[in-house]
């Protein structure tokens, strides 16, 4: 078990693009980091790295496909094995479908996938650490090491409410992330608990490499008000001011990451 008193982030999907982004700016601010990947040791071990540079507490990865049951009952088993507890849970691991397919082609099989990494996977890893939390697993747990409280982040995207029938499965995957964010404001807001959803927009990442140009030409045109691509982060620092007790009276908000996208315009 990790000797340190700095609060402890259970980060998903942290070892590249914006999970990476928010396990290096909360090593920044003094926390410590379970850095979990599905499958690239290698990425999350850099993140690992990255963090021992710039940060004073402890760093460690941690397996787990967040869309299987048995992996995220484990991964929460070996990083409180590690540390000692879980102060703040940061849902960012996601994926896109294999294949971009209009609605009228896309497979049950891709859904499904898509829904067990992105939604399925979150909720039910927040309930199994918020159970350790409030002592229904056996026994309780420490006490937060966040002076103002647990916090629960979901990492979602504009896709929540932008629709895009190429993708279908990731649209309704995050929609009913932005619904499970607010389901858990509600009930932990009373356990002293704070929820928030993060709603990136168009983000420079691994998964929108392969349509850079598309949004290089959209950014252009103007569709992000501010006339840039997102940064990991960008990501990163809004997890920051909600884990570092910045938005204390708050719970169950929708903080935007997107440049302006989301806004109205004539």
């Amino acid at each position: 078990m990790a000797d340190t008193k700095a609060p402890v982030a259970l980060v998903t999907g942290g070892s590249r693009g914006i999970g990476r982004g928010i396990a290096l700016q909360l090593a920044g601010a003094g926390f410590s980091a379970a850095i979990n990947y599905a499958g690239n040791r290698e990425a999350a071990e850099q993140t690992r790295e990255e963090c021992e540079r710039i940060g004073s507490g402890e760093y460690a990865v941690f397996q787990a496909d967040i869309g299987i049951a048995d992996d995220r009952a484990r991964m929460v088993d070996e990083v409180w094995n590690r540390f000692g507890t879980i102060d703040a849970l940061v849902n960012n691991a996601g994926i896109g479908p294999r294949q971009r397919l209009d609605i009228t082609e896309a497979t049950e099989e891709s859904f499904h996938h898509v829904v067990d990494v992105n939604l399925a996977g979150p909720y039910f890893l927040t309930q199994t650490v918020v159970r350790r939390w409030l002592g229904m697993d056996g026994g309780g747990a420490p006490a937060s090491r966040i002076e103002t409280g647990r916090k629960v982040v979901f990492v979602s995207s504009i896709s929540a409410e932008t629709a895009s029938v190429a993708r279908g499965e990731y649209c309704i995957s995050k929609a009913g992330l932005a619904m499970a964010a607010r389901l858990w404001a509600v009930r932990l807001a009373a356990e002293n608990i704070q929820v928030h959803e993060v709603r990136p927009g168009i983000m420079a990442t691994d998964m929108t490499s392969k349509v850079k140009d598309k949004y290089d030409a959209l950014i252009a045109e103007g569709l992000v008000p501010q006339q840039r691509w997102g940064a990991p982060e960008d990501v990163g620092k809004l997890v920051r001011a909600i884990l570092c007790g910045d938005l204390a009276f708050s719970t169950g908000a929708v903080l935007y990451t997107d440049g302006g996208f989301h806004l109205s315009r004539l």
